[in-house]
């Protein structure tokens, strides 16, 4: 059945929605005390980004010319995509955390003809790089320097000169709307390079909108909801939720400060969040060290309720009756343990989403015991984000659900999924042969990604294809499995990373959580120590070889680590072993610890 799309390009669904809604709350951003949201409506923001719109234009910005944005996400990136494309052009995403010269590729790959920086800094990595196709830089926050080239402007000059522009001429901005077809280009992409250079995933406006109507029908976005969104707006995951968001009408605020996270939940009191694993690995770790340190009582009590939650969303998961002496433990198991859960979360929360990565079987059945499923999704930037999700209700834990509108899946003979609709790129950018390549001759889209569809359509994704370690001994090994599965059992894990390929056996790089280190060393000998020094300690070593044992009980002879390395930091963005979706760059990883990795190989075997 095709997904029927009623809009021809995402700023025709802008202004449907603005002119449809004009006085409803549309985004937030936090006050400048930090005392709460404060909101726009529809008008307010359709205002603002038709003026930039306007400003662009008169910056010579024409149809399909890329303007980059180089910022973290904030209202005024919303607002500054939105004003983008309302001119008919194309944004292409810059993360913040890129360096200099990524972010100079990126601009000068793209032929972005404007850049939008966050502030003088941002501009600052750009300068002196030999980009022909830049003509100016306007700045979010900050001066503009008089002496830059390209010149520079502030955002607020550029929407005043858009404003002017749209005085004299206020049916600009729906005359260039109107020549915007589903074919056009919206957004160029990069890929976040775990290997090489990274490439311009050109999306096009079909795309976008068919994301927007298909997470509607599925139940992800509905009338009523309040969505928290934080996540990077450079990456697809982002940018298809707000596609969503201009569909259905979602009030939504708009905060990228990962560390006021928690605190801001409380505040805002979301409906609907999305993350990526690791954020919800982190509240599950703390829930979990926080009862076993309270010891006696408190932990049994703990565990008790996390039985009986499982026991209810089983018989809930086959569909049958929950008897009423379960209802009743379940409530005191809610009241005395998951509530606080709950209220850490907001205590309004109705759908956690999870892309970007797996996330571990026991992760999902423990937030499925709290009451809180995480509709954990698939999809690459290559497809405009999501293509398959678990719907709110049909939950399907250690899968990641069934395809959304009329996308069509198959799996070739080796195990590759393969896609093929709407939401599927153009091509990357100025690379015919490597797009040539990621096709098959009927279309579908190769991901490199292995998996397995149920009869019902369920999707499992077993690993990457490119990923997959091939021991000497000609086994294979998943990965991404059994970090998962390490990461589940051990509550004081950040990162972990098999390590095997051409090798005899596998050993595992591990990287512990700072935040629950200093609690583990709390009134110890260790305690005070630095976080290098502690994680260093034979404690330290004991308590990660149990967790270790616990892990290879669960795996085959040969999937088993034979020796692990606590690593004297986390990984990084900054440090190039994760991607800005933090998802681990494995040939960076090993070669920023290959002295740790070749003293496993050198050292004495696990027992």
């Amino acid at each position: 059945m095709t997904l029927e799309i009623p809009y021809r390009s995402i700023p025709d669904m802008f202004l449907k929605r603005v002119a449809t809604t004009p006085d409803r709350p549309a985004f937030a951003h936090p006050a400048a005390d930090d005392s709460g949201p404060v909101w726009l409506t529809w008008a307010q923001v359709g205002s603002r980004a038709t003026a930039i719109a306007a400003g662009l234009r008169g910056l010579g910005v024409e149809a399909e010319d890329r303007v980059a944005i180089l910022a973290n996400t904030r209202l005024d990136w919303v607002i500054a995509d939105l004003g983008v494309m309302c001119a008919g052009a194309a944004t292409t995403t810059v993360y913040p955390t890129t360096g200099p010269a990524d972010a100079a590729y990126i601009i000068g790959d793209s032929g972005s003809r404007v850049v939008m920086a966050e502030n003088p800094m941002q501009a600052g990595k750009i300068g002196g790089a030999a980009l022909p196709v830049l003509t100016h830089v306007v700045l979010l926050d900050g001066a503009p320097d008089p002496a830059a080239t390209p010149p520079q402007l502030t955002l607020a000059e550029l929407e005043a000169r858009g404003a002017a522009a749209l005085a004299a001429e206020p049916d600009l901005i729906e005359k260039i709307v109107a020549a915007i077809g589903p074919d056009d280009l919206a957004t160029v992409i990069y890929t976040s390079g775990t290997t090489g250079r990274p490439k311009g995933v050109e999306l096009l406006h079909r795309g976008w909108c068919w994301e927007a109507v298909a997470q509607s029908e599925l139940g992800l976005m509905v009338a009523g909801d309040l969505q928290y969104l934080w996540l990077p707006l450079s990456h697809s995951f982002g940018k298809s939720l707000l596609c969503g968001v201009i569909h259905v009408g979602l009030p939504t605020y708009v905060d990228g400060r990962v560390d006021r996270l928690i605190d801001n939940l409380a505040v805002v009191r979301p409906t609907i969040m999305c993350a990526p694993p690791r954020v919800f690995e982190k509240v599950y770790n703390k829930v979990v060290i926080t009862a076993r340190e309270a010891g006696g009582a408190k932990a049994r009590i703990f565990a008790w309720a996390v039985r009986t939650g499982k026991t209810k969303a089983a018989r809930e998961k086959l569909g049958e009756p929950v008897p009423l002496g379960l209802k009743v433990r379940y409530a005191a198991a809610h009241k005395l343990v998951f509530a606080k859960l709950h209220a850490r979360l907001g205590g309004r929360i109705r759908v956690l989403v999870a892309g970007a990565a797996a996330i571990s079987v026991p992760l999902g059945e423990f937030f499925a015991a709290a009451g809180l499923p995480i509709s954990e999704g698939y999809g690459l930037t290559e497809t405009s984000a999501g293509v398959f999700v678990n719907r709110p209700g049909a939950v399907r834990i250690g899968t990641c659900g069934t395809a959304l509108g009329d996308v069509e899946c198959r799996i070739d003979s080796d195990g590759e999924i393969l896609l093929r609709g709407a939401p599927v790129m153009r091509g990357y950018h100025n690379l015919p042969e490597e797009t040539a390549g990621v096709f098959t001759e009927d279309g579908f889209f190769r991901t490199g990604d292995i998996g397995e569809l149920s009869a019902d359509g369920y999707l499992t994704i077993t690993d990457r294809k490119k990923d997959l370690v091939k021991t000497s001994g000609g086994k294979y090994i998943a990965p991404s499995y059994v970090e998962g599965m390490f990461k589940a059992l051990c509550p004081y894990a950040s990162q972990a990373v098999v390590i095997g390929q051409d090798r005899n056996y596998c050993t595992m790089l591990i990287s512990l959580d700072p935040d629950a280190v200093a609690g583990w060393t709390a009134g110890g000998p260790l305690e005070g120590r630095p976080y290098g020094e502690a994680v260093a300690s034979a404690q330290a070593r004991a308590l990660i070889s149990g967790y270790v044992e616990q892990l290879n009980a669960e795996l085959n002879r040969w999937e088993t680590i034979k020796n692990f390395a606590i690593l004297p930091r986390d990984l990084s963005i900054e440090d190039g072993e994760l991607t800005p979706s933090l998802k681990i760059k494995r040939r960076s990883t090993e070669v920023n610890f290959a002295g740790e990795i070749d003293k496993m190989y050198a050292g004495a075997l696990l027992t």
